[in-house]
This record gives structure tokens, C-alpha cells and sequence, in this order.
């Protein structure tokens, strides 16, 4: 009967012998880097102080999809299908959804230069070529519907090789 109760005796201590050295040898916390608590100061100068109304930003979703045909050698060899929608200021959307058919061109005008230029060949979905891409169909949105639209996002990107 000792012998069989051995082996479960020496792996209980074993498991509590590992947890102990696992609690008291676990890294100390790092302090908080100079730009994590610059970014939590700018948070709480952002938020309101009591009795303040909290204005959200709104958000506007284009209604359809966006296809952009990618070219090479004078043939498609790719579609490229994005969605959209903008944030805007409170009330703006009712503006955004106005004007939509000259926001699409505008954006549509944007993509296929991006195309054009290789922006959606190779890695497309790499972060450097979505901020020129989000830059330049802000531009555009700003052209269109002025201040009122702080950013624009991109929802769906899905790219279909032929």
C-alpha cells in the first residue's frame, strides 16, 4: 500500500515545489513606459469632468461595397472589394448620406489610383499602405463634406486573385 502511495506523495510535492518557485520567481511588474502614462494623461485630460455632456463621434457606414480591379500586364488579375464607413460629427451623417454619391466617386477615384500605383499587389494589407490609403480617402471625404468627418475606416478588405 506504501508503495503505491509513493509516487502520488512525491508528485503533489513536486507540483507544490514548482508553484511556489513559479510565484516567487515571476518577473517584477514594469513600471509604466513614458509614453504608455503620457497616453493615460491625455486620456483623463480627454475625459469630461462631472456634469459635462460626453459628445460620441458618429459613425456613417456607406451603403455598398466598393470593387476596384487590380491590373497587370493590361489584365485583371485581381478584384479588390472594400467597405466603409466614416466617423463624423454628431448629426452628420444624415449630410454624409446626402452627398453619397459624390463621396463614392471621390473614394472610387482614390482606389483605383491606389491600384494603379501597386498599392493593393503584394502585401496590400500591410500597415504602412493602409495609412497612405486611409490619408488619401480622407482627403477626399474632407473635400466632399468638409471638417465634419474626422476619419475613415475601413471595414471589410478582402482580395479575390483570378
Amino acid at each position: 500500500m506504501v508503495k503505491k502511495l509513493i509516487p502520488v506523495i512525491l508528485g503533489i510535492i513536486g507540483l507544490l515545489i514548482g508553484a511556489g518557485a513559479g510565484f516567487f520567481l515571476r518577473p517584477a511588474p514594469e513600471p509604466a513606459a513614458e509614453g504608455e502614462a503620457a497616453a493615460a494623461d491625455a486620456h483623463a485630460a480627454e475625459t469630461p469632468a462631472e456634469g459635462e455632456a460626453v459628445v460620441l463621434p458618429e459613425f456613417a457606414k456607406l451603403q455598398n461595397q466598393f470593387v476596384v480591379p487590380v491590373m497587370e500586364g493590361g489584365k485583371i488579375s485581381a478584384m479588390v472589394i472594400l467597405s466603409f464607413s466614416l466617423e463624423v460629427e454628431t448629426g452628420a451623417s444624415v449630410e454624409v448620406y446626402a452627398v453619397e454619391p459624390k463621396l463614392r466617386d471621390m473614394f472610387l477615384q482614390v482606389l483605383f489610383d491606389h491600384a494603379n500605383a501597386g498599392g493593393f499587389a503584394g502585401v496590400y494589407t500591410d500597415g504602412a499602405n493602409l495609412v497612405i490609403l486611409r490619408e488619401a480617402l480622407l482627403e477626399a471625404a474632407k473635400s466632399v463634406l468638409g471638417e465634419k468627418v474626422k476619419d475613415v475606416l475601413i471595414t471589410d478588405l478582402v482580395r479575390q486573385d483570378s
